[in-house]
């Protein structure tokens, strides 16, 4: 039997600590993890390190709900204890709520990443003309924007402006009347992302108006991985918690 196992921890961000930056959040878990007295294991070599890995970078000033991070360690106790010994070390902001064990062969928590799932609010005063309306004609456009056979949009990237087809990252976009917010499930994966930004700053330019600076409140409410995908099927996402089970 393996004296490693890789353990899915998923964890939520809210608060102050959304301003802080991946990297920071790397150290804190690196920290948290030593005071936690969690039997971590380190790569060799002359300078070892922890073996941990995150899913899909948080952008700074974003709140999560479903947070991943993958880290191996050489004993196994249970998924309630290694939960209580985190977050008694952990900060009220950043709090976690699952510890699976991986099988053996599981992608790591970056790899897996297929898409992730926002929840959109928009700040008073900056709400688009297109969400003042009814609800009705809310739930039409979106449903308009969606029977597009391509969304095209320019990204920004290092080696300039560049024509991008978002339609095919977008996997559900919807508004929830009760709450006058958006849902949005978009591509998080590494070659083909969609911000959700992105996806309203495409949708308010077929009406020439403009999103607001600053208009956004968005929270990543999970974290998908895709299954069961072929040549002919592309499978089905799943959160990333759900891979693994409960030691």
């Amino acid at each position: 039997m393996s004296d490693h196992y890789k353990l899915r921890i998923k964890f939520q961000k809210t608060g102050a600590i959304q301003y802080i930056g991946h990297l920071d959040v790397m150290r804190f878990f690196q920290k948290c993890l030593r005071r936690a007295q969690i039997d971590v294991c380190y790569t060799t070599g002359f300078s070892p390190h922890q073996i941990l890995t995150f899913a899909a970078p948080l952008s700074v000033g974003l709140e999560s709900l479903g947070e991943y991070m993958d880290v191996e360690v050489g004993t196994l106790t249970s998924s309630d204890d290694v939960i209580e010994r985190l977050n008694a070390a952990s900060v009220p902001e950043i709090k976690i709520v699952s510890a699976k064990l991986l099988p053996e062969g599981a992608g790591n928590a970056m790899a897996s990443v297929a898409a992730a799932k926002y929840k959109v609010e928009f700040f008073e005063g900056r709400v688009p003309s297109i969400f003042l309306e009814y609800s009705e004609s809310v739930h039409a456009r979106l449903d308009a924007f969606l029977a597009k056979e391509s969304i095209p949009y320019v990204k920004e990237g290092k080696k300039g402006p560049r024509e991008v087809d978002l339609r095919k990252g977008i996997y559900d976009f919807a508004w929830n009347d009760a709450g006058k917010f958006l849902t949005m499930t978009l591509d998080a994966s590494s070659g083909d992302n969609v911000k959700p930004f992105q996806v309203l700053e495409a949708l308010l330019q077929e009406r020439g108006e403009a999103l607001s600076e600053n208009a956004l409140k968005i929270t990543r409410l999970d974290v998908y991985a895709r299954i069961n995908a072929s040549e002919e099927d592309p499978g089905d996402l799943i959160p990333m918690d759900e891979v693994g089970s409960v030691f």
